[in-house]
């Protein structure tokens, strides 16, 4: 199920769920990786191929030297050549990959089918002063254990790096699932307003929204429903980590939107 392709002699690793179904490309959200949509593909097994790549510079994937969003579509268009796959597919984008996702649909109108945004907003302010991801400055990328990781992290911000953390192949540690400077610089990257690239779109769209979303506000989800034609949008319950925390109503959500294509 895990494969590779080179791009500018990076590695590019992603899954490929396989099955006899319409293919479906989903992008994880960042410090994460494509394994975050094992249990989608699960439940649409038969009906959908789910291809999920771990981004540039998460997961398995090579480091790159920028985490703008035209690097990002980059990688999806060089990833859907690869595969072959001509036709237009069905996208779906998960807090950052769903930036990615909207860019890379606006980009390549004539390779996307429809779109679907999981609690991913358009309109982002990096604030001056503490964030929530300060933890990540300074943080090492590899330590000999993994519990000397999980304590650099701090006991608050050791749940954002725990899962995906995985030993260094000459068994002499521990690593995280991404660069933490990569981390950094590729939220940095996503500031501004993206409202336009959102409605340069036209396929079939799906904004599923958190309601005790942190990251996408109502009025800005009610906007994006609104504003965007042929848009529809299924509220969840919970914090911007519902796909997580509401597995069975995230993957309903897809499904039921998929099941209308």
């Amino acid at each position: 199920m895990r494969h590779e392709l080179k791009i500018d002699d990076r590695t590019l690793s992603y899954l490929d769920f396989g099955g006899p179904g319409r293919p479906l490309l989903a992008l994880h959200g960042g410090m994460s990786e494509g394994a975050a949509f094992t249990g989608l593909a699960e439940t649409l097994r038969g009906r959908w191929r789910v291809i999920a790549p771990d981004q540039r510079g998460h997961g398995d994937s090579d480091r790159a030297p920028d985490y703008r969003r035209e690097g990002y579509v980059r990688d999806a268009v060089a990833l859907l050549d690869h595969l072959g796959l001509d036709a237009p597919v069905a996208l779906l984008g998960y807090s950052l990959g769903g930036l990615n996702a909207y860019h890379l649909a606006a980009a390549h109108p004539d390779r996307i089918s429809a779109l679907i945004g999981v609690d991913a907003t358009v309109e982002i302010r990096i604030p001056t002063g503490p964030n929530w991801y300060d933890f990540l400055d300074g943080l090492p990328h590899t330590a000999p254990t993994r519990e000397e990781l999980l304590a650099a992290a701090g006991p608050a911000a050791a749940p954002f790096i725990a899962h995906g953390m995985r030993p260094l192949p000459d068994g002499s540690g521990w690593r995280l699932a991404y660069h933490p400077q990569d981390m950094l610089d590729s939220i940095r990257a996503c500031d501004g307003d993206h409202w336009d690239t959102w409605l340069a779109s036209t396929c079939p769209a799906l904004l599923i929204h958190a309601t005790r979303s942190q990251a996408l506000a109502r009025a800005v989800a009610d906007a994006m429903t609104t504003r965007r034609p042929k848009t529809s949008y299924t509220p969840l319950d919970g914090d911007h980590f519902v796909p997580f925390t509401d597995p069975e109503g995230f993957h309903g959500a897809v499904e039921a939107f998929l099941a209308t294509l």
